[in-house]
């Protein structure tokens, strides 16, 4: 649902000029999908939407460049500067990070929105990224490999 309502935010907020979280509140609502402010609040933060003016002199939700679509290349960053080791053991990627950066490697995952993420759990400077099956983990190791090239 946070998908799909996020999804929706960006769609939203790239066709009309919505300036206040009740506004969007409200579009969603059109849309058939029921929020909270609170919830809207969370989405903004996660989705890193700025406010801008606009050439009426009003202001409207927008994505900063470089961002929704960049946690791709924040986790490769994130990676190569905390990341020291990693291994899939079945359905669990396990992380070793520089010490007090295991929480960093876990957001960062999470940012991403995988498919088949169970969750993640983050301690001092190692990360358990548990996926919903042993292929998942597998390719999810696989990618994280790609970010140490």
């Amino acid at each position: 649902m946070k998908e799909k309502r996020q999804k929706k935010i960006l769609e939203l907020i790239s066709v009309m000029d919505i300036d206040t979280q009740n506004q969007l509140i409200e579009e969603l609502k059109k849309a058939g999908i029921e929020s909270t402010q609170a919830t809207i609040s969370r989405d903004i933060k996660d989705l890193r939407l700025i406010k801008e003016l606009t050439t009426k002199g009003t202001y409207r939700y927008v994505v900063p460049m470089g961002g929704a679509a960049d946690h791709s290349e924040r986790l490769k960053n994130i990676f190569r500067e905390s990341v020291t080791d990693y291994v899939c053991a079945q359905n669990i990627v396990v992380i070793k990070t520089l010490p007090g950066l295991a929480s960093a490697a876990c957001s960062a995952i999470d940012k991403l929105n995988l498919d088949n993420l169970a969750g993640t759990l983050a301690g001092d400077d190692t990360a358990f990224i548990a996926m919903l099956n042993n292929e998942a983990a597998e390719k999810l190791c696989r990618e994280i490999g790609e970010y140490f090239v």
